[in-house]
């Protein structure tokens, strides 16, 4: 069961969560709706190289990547998305695209939008595409130490280039 390595790690350092069933879904806009939660409250892992290093990027589904403003961020030479070859071997217990924003179980750097750090409550992909964990954002932060760095724009103000 691909959530039983999170779940494990969540009972073992006493966090609180919730887990949510939710009818099967695969972006983020279709989860956010089958579950009942804004988006700007679930959390979509994007997988990305910066530097040949595969990092996750952690962002509120309203929002989407931009990959300059990542790449300023970090003061990496190299940003690009992540293809599904290259980071399917790393997840084998996860349903491919279903990863927990979790790096650091995988040995992986995360990255999180500021808009996403502000939120009390963060819900996220538990490693397969039909069920969530909720918990409280500071709880996760504590976890993972991700580094809260500018790379997001919200949807509808997203620009092309």
């Amino acid at each position: 069961m691909p959530v039983k390595r999170l779940k494990d790690y969540l009972d073992e350092n006493n966090i609180k969560y919730v887990t949510l069933s939710h009818s099967r879904a695969y972006t983020a806009q279709e989860i956010a709706a089958s579950a009942h939660i804004s988006g700007n409250d679930l959390a979509k892992t994007v997988m990305v190289n910066i530097d040949e290093q595969m990092s996750m990027v952690v962002l509120p589904a309203s929002h989407h990547v931009d990959f300059n403003s990542l790449r300023r961020s970090l003061g990496a030479t190299n940003v690009a998305l992540a293809t599904e070859e290259e980071f399917r071997a790393l997840f084998p217990e996860c349903e491919t695209g279903a990863m927990p924003p979790f790096g650091n179980l995988y040995n992986m750097p995360v990255y999180v939008s500021p808009a996403l750090a502000k939120e009390e409550m963060i819900t996220f992909n538990a490693g397969t595409h039909t069920e969530l964990i909720q918990m409280a954002y500071a709880d996760f932060e504590k976890l993972v130490q991700p580094k809260i760095i500018e790379f997001s724009t919200e949807a509808s103000r997203a620009t092309s280039g």
